[in-house]
């Protein structure tokens, strides 16, 4: 099966390409399921119920979070109903939301879906590496595809969960730095890794947000509000296919859509409809 997973979609140019561009390529690229990490679509920060809704139209199939899982407090009640998204496992006992959930790809089987916070220069948060040993014992033994986005700002603490989870999950894709990296590979055990699959959104900018506010904040230390930027936007993601009798990965690729790419899938999808 092929797995298709789109890395941080930041705000309305994010939200924007996805509509235009998911339905064409799953079309084109035999994609059986779609994930993406929702975490900064609301205004570049945050999941509101109303992008969660639009997002279910374009195509994707799961959403994952990160640290702004929190920062639009309405999204707590889709959190808590729909089975289809989920929070970071190593949140506190409690907090609101789904550590796991197994959805049903377009081709029959089931995917085990999870996404982590890194420890390294991020907020404090519980052990990444204990949380993914619970929720993958709580996860269903025969459903063996499993997808982890892994949250977290250094590459080498993305390595070492690639390593420490190779041939236990199918995927170990990382997000949150939003720049894509080169390093894709099927690690020894079958565990396709990839440290970011890269931004979806407005590139012109400063990982997504206007160069000239962050710009001046940065020379002046007076704070300005970080709008998001509107130029030059990109698609970004990872291609993933998954035996699905073992669950090993034996191919992974890297794919970015530019906004004229997106406007031909787009047609492409409208004539086909």
């Amino acid at each position: 099966m092929r797995i298709f997973f789109i890395g941080d979609i930041v705000g309305k140019p994010g939200r924007t390409i996805v509509r235009q561009a998911v339905m064409g390529l799953v079309a084109r690229e035999g994609i059986d399921l779609v994930v993406a990490n929702a975490e900064n679509v609301a205004g570049g920060s945050g999941l509101t119920p109303t992008n969660y809704h639009e997002l279910m139209q374009t195509g994707i199939d799961a959403i994952t979070l990160g640290d702004h899982v929190y920062r639009r407090k309405a999204i707590c009640e889709v959190l808590r109903q729909e089975t289809n998204v989920v929070r970071p496992a190593n949140l506190p006992a409690g907090a609101p939301g789904r550590t796991w959930c197994v959805v049903v790809a377009r081709n029959g089987d089931r995917v085990g879906i999870a996404c982590l916070l890194g420890q390294l220069f991020m907020k404090p948060i519980d052990n990444p590496f204990h949380a993914a040993d619970v929720l993958l014992q709580e996860m269903p033994s025969e459903v063996v595809i499993r997808l982890i986005d892994y949250h977290a700002e250094a590459t080498s603490e993305m390595q070492i969960l690639g390593r420490y989870l190779d041939g236990r999950v199918s995927a170990v894709l990382g997000t949150h730095t939003h720049v894509p990296t080169a390093d894709e590979s099927i690690l020894p055990g079958g565990t396709a890794f990839q440290c970011d699959v890269g931004m979806t959104g407005p590139y012109d900018s400063i990982i997504g947000r206007r160069i000239d506010r962050v710009m001046q904040t940065t020379l002046t230390a007076f704070p300005t509000q970080y709008e998001v930027a509107t130029r030059d936007v990109r698609l970004c993601g990872s291609l993933v296919d998954v035996d699905s009798q073992s669950g090993r990965a034996f191919a992974i690729r890297r794919v970015v859509v530019t906004e004229e790419e997106a406007k031909d899938l787009a047609a492409m999808t409208s004539h086909r409809s």
